[in-house]
């Protein structure tokens, strides 16, 4: 009698073990993730700079904290351009556009960025024509990245007096 329950009890473990066996089972998934179109870059509003003229030479400094997206999903790196026409104060006294000093970027907080990889040497001399001050090499700049200019504009000590204005161009392409 115990030889048979011991048969039994051993059968229903097998039948008990099979059954469980038989409800496991594998699932498969599948993330479809798509990229934006393109980047794009907010602009804030216009910087400025003072200074009091005191008949020596001066460097004042402006920056601008510029926003970048770069949502395509492609890691294929971008580039930051700037164009910049000669300071004019409207009565033919003109200061030289300046030079970008340096630049900095950070991953915007509360997003998943990665970290943009620059390659570019400072300082760069403005001009009419645009050049590339910033860059995300491949792989880098994923995200949401602040990149922060500071453009170093001089002031001789023999200069006129008055409000000075230039018309900064700034550009976000892909590649890097």
């Amino acid at each position: 009698m115990r030889q048979r329950l011991s048969i039994l009890l051993g059968s229903a473990a097998v039948t008990l073990a099979a059954a469980t066996a038989a409800l496991a089972g594998t699932l498969s998934t599948t993330a479809t993730i798509s990229g934006a179109a393109g980047m794009s870059m907010s602009l804030p509003s216009s910087p400025s700079m003072t200074d009091t003229l005191d008949g020596t030479d001066h460097v004042v400094s402006w920056s601008a904290l510029l926003g970048i997206v770069d949502a395509r999903g492609t890691g294929a790196g971008w580039n930051l351009t700037v164009s910049a026409t000669t300071f004019s104060d409207g009565a033919s006294h003109t200061l030289a556009p300046g030079t970008v000093a340096i630049v900095n970027s950070t991953c915007v907080g509360g997003s998943a960025c990665t970290d943009a990889t620059n390659s570019i040497t400072y300082p760069i001399t403005l001009s009419g024509t645009a050049a590339k001050f910033f860059n995300a090499s491949g792989n880098s700049g994923m995200g949401m990245v602040n990149v922060t200019p500071s453009v170093d504009v001089a002031i001789p000590g023999n200069a006129y007096a008055g409000i000075y204005t230039s018309t900064v161009t700034l550009g976000a392409v892909s590649g890097p």
